[in-house]
Formats: structure tokens, sequence, C-alpha cells
């Protein structure tokens, strides 16, 4: 962000989430493939956040595992006193910063950099808030906090719901949670609010009204403030977050036949003038170049679909799979650790596990890669424009060559050359009219029992 003050953040993950009924810690439950709380860390990035602190708690252990490499302070709130208790615990790692600090919730994964960027750019405007609140007008306001202010944002009285009077109640900005001020105020204020309340909590909310400089509010979405207390809640949020993918998918070019029915990872990657049939889903990892049909029922996960190919109806792209320029895998064909050549096919019933094959090679109905002997895998190598018979079983490792063919019904071991027919059969036995004979036979047979 262009300002001379550096932007820093306080996650806040100490929450038990005993609604979740989970051994994984809450904030670590996927939404699109990716934890929650990663989702946030990932939008700080895109502004540019100097210092990040996650605050945890119970399961702490999860959560810095899953931070472990980036550049992410912890502290720890042992007793659970309350959001402005959280945030104060990550005074330490805040010491000798200067700047503005987002306080976000690592439930509240879809807040997006837009949104952050607007709280920071409030704060920093001439009037100098004490602190910015971000505020959302939900369908129903229920339970949630009331934010009432005047017409330039500047909040006149910010209470919770059980405190609020007939009046008070009937406003509909409701208190996010999410917040942004100043580091030079900010524990300051944190140290003049008490627990004087029925939980005995410190509650972060309290340094709104404090005497002296008011505070502002600006608003956002309530689908972009949506928490994650539970399985039911964690479904409508990732329901939320594929929405807008598939929006943001048809705006950039995208043709989806049924939107409602494709599913996205964070990091899908598609081209322009891609078309997607109903029921595909992506895994993490995927890109996906111009021009590219998916077919129904599709799923892939770690794979790269270059320029003008065909995939589907019911194929697995696994992880490693790649498919040059023009190639083809029809239905029931799984590939892994694979690349397919420009222009080669796969058409049906095929399995190809770590397996190179050639531009224009022809891959047949019912083919199988033998890639693993129990303890190790193995590579197969196609050559270009080979032909690969119905119902081969390909032993690795082993090399088929350019232009070879491979007969119907072979189980090949050892490599085939280049220009080469490579035949696998058992001979075939002929015994004219035994068919009839034993037909015959077994009739009679049936007969005498009645």
């Amino acid at each position: 962000m262009n300002s001379a003050r550096p932007l820093a953040a306080i996650v806040l993950a100490a929450g038990s989430g005993t609604r979740m009924a989970s051994d994984l810690h809450k904030v670590l439950h996927p939404i699109a493939g990716k934890p929650m709380l990663h989702h946030l860390i990932d939008t700080l990035g895109e502004l540019g956040a100097q210092r990040t602190v996650v605050v945890v708690g119970a399961r702490k252990e999860q959560v810095a595992a899953s931070l472990a490499g980036r550049d992410i302070a912890i502290a720890e709130q042992i007793e659970q006193l309350g959001t402005g208790h959280a945030v104060a615990r990550a005074h330490d790692a805040l010491k000798g910063f200067s700047g503005d600090v987002l306080i976000l919730y690592g439930d509240v994964p879809l807040v997006s950099a837009e949104t952050m960027r607007r709280m920071v750019e409030r704060l920093r405007r001439g009037d100098d808030p004490r602190c910015v609140v971000l505020g959302f007008r939900p369908d129903d306001p229920a339970a949630y906090g009331r934010v009432i202010a005047d017409g330039t944002g500047i909040i006149e009285t910010m209470v919770e719901y059980k405190d609020a009077s007939e009046a008070e109640r009937a406003a509909t900005l409701c208190n996010s949670g999410l917040m942004a001020a100043r580091a030079t105020d900010l524990f300051v204020l944190l140290d003049q609010i008490g627990n004087d309340n029925v939980a005995g909590e410190y509650y972060l909310p309290d340094i709104v009204m404090l005497p002296g400089q008011a505070s502002a509010v600006i608003e956002t979405a309530a689908s972009e403030v949506a928490g994650v207390n539970s399985r039911a809640e964690l479904a409508r949020v990732e329901a939320d977050w594929q929405a807008l993918r598939r929006e943001r998918a048809m705006a950039e070019g995208a043709s989806l036949q049924a939107p409602e029915t494709v599913f996205f990872a964070h990091d899908t990657k598609l081209g322009r003038d891609v078309t997607i049939a109903p029921n595909v889903v992506f895994g993490p990892g995927v890109t996906v170049e111009d021009g590219v049909v998916i077919h129904a029922f599709s799923h892939l996960e770690g794979a790269h679909v270059k320029a003008g190919c065909s995939v589907g109806p019911y194929a697995r792209l696994r992880p490693g799979s790649v498919m040059e320029e023009g190639a083809k895998v029809g239905n029931f064909v799984e590939m892994k650790q694979t690349v397919l050549g420009r222009g080669a096919k796969a058409s049906h019933l095929t399995y190809l596990g770590d397996t190179d094959v050639g531009a224009g090679a022809n891959i047949g109905a019912g083919t199988i890669t033998c890639n693993y002997d129990g303890w190790f895998k193995h590579r197969t190598v196609i050559g270009e424009g080979a032909f690969i018979g119905s119902n081969s079983a390909l032993v690795a490792p082993i090399s088929i060559g350019r232009g070879a063919i491979v007969a119907a019904g072979s189980a090949v071991s050892r490599d085939v050359g280049d220009g080469d027919l490579r035949l696998v059969r058992g001979e075939q036995l002929v015994k004219p009219g035994w068919a009839d004979r034993f037909n015959s036979a077994m009739r009679r047979k049936k007969d005498e029992r009645k």
C-alpha cells in the first residue's frame, strides 16, 4: 500500500471451536482446498503487510505447524479472557512497530484485500479516527452488536445487542468485530478497558466508546464477514466462495454450462474460451489453457491442461498430469505423473501412471501401464505415433518405440523397438463342434432331473 506508515495484522485464532466437533483446529478447515487461516494470510500478502501475528490458544501446535516456513509471529493466549485480551497478547510481537494494525479473525476468511485496504485508508484520512470498525447489514441482524453512526461514518454509539435499547436494536448496521487502529494507540486503549461484565472478559469493541477521539465505521457485504463456527457455516462460506469464483470464471471468458455444479480450488487457473460441462471438480494446483473442453463428471487435481485439449467425460487427472496441446483423454481415463504428448489420445477405460506418451500416439481402450511392482514405481515411455492396442498391459519399466504397434490383448514386459510390432498372446485352440456337443449333453442332463 502507498503510505509512509507500515502495516501489520493481528489474526485471532485462539478459540477452541467446539461447535466444529473436530480434532482439527477450526481455522485450519479448508475453503476451496486451502485452510481458512491461510486465506487471510495470503490476502494480507497482497497488501504488503510487514508483520503478521497469529494469536493461538487451543491446539496451538496445529496452527503453528501450518504456518511453518512463513514469516508469521505466534502469540499465545493461555486463558480465554475475551477478544481484547487476545489482541493484547500480540503486544510483544509488535514491539517497536509504529504503523497501522488490522485486527482480523481466523474464522472469518473471505475478507477481501480491497476491504482491508479501505479500512486502512479510512484510518489514514485526515480526521484520524481512533479506530475503524468494519460494519455490515445482515438480512437478520439477530444478536449482533449494533453500530450507530452519523452521515460521515463517525460512530456515535456501538453497543452489544444484550445491552441495546429497543431503538438501538432497530438499527441495521452491525459490528463484524474487524478493526483497524494505529499501533501507538491500540495497546494504550486496551489497557483502559475493563472486564466488568457477566463473562468477566475484556471485549475489543469497548475501545471504540472510550472517552476522547471518535472512531469511524465503513461497510462491506455480509457475505464477506461471514464467520465459521460450525460445519454448516463452513459449508455456507464454501458456497459463497464458489459462487463468487464461478462468476469470475465466466467474466474472464470461460463457459460454465451448469455453474452451480462446478467446484473450483483456491488456485484454479483458467484460460479463455474454456468450456466446462456439469459436475466438474477442480482440486488444488490445476492450470487449464485456452480452448480446452472439460466434459461432465471429470475431476482434476495438480494437472496442467494445455490449449485445445479435451478431457472426459468421467476422466480423472491426478497430480503430475500434463496434457500437451490438442491431446485427448476420454471417458473413464485416469492419469497420474504422466505427460500425454501433443495430439495424443487415450479415449476410453485407460490408466496411465508414471508415463511419457509421445506426440500423436494412440492408447487403446482398456490399456494399463503397470507402474508399481509392490515396492517401487517405474516409468513407461511410449514413442511418437505409437499405437497401443486395446486391453494391453505395459509392465514398467518399459519403452515402446516411435511408430511401434502393440497388438490388442498383449501383456508387454520387454522394450519394443521403433516401428516394431509386439504381439503377446496365448495360442488359440479351436475344437470344431465341441460347444454344440457340450450344450446337448447338458440339456439332456437337465431334462433327466425334471
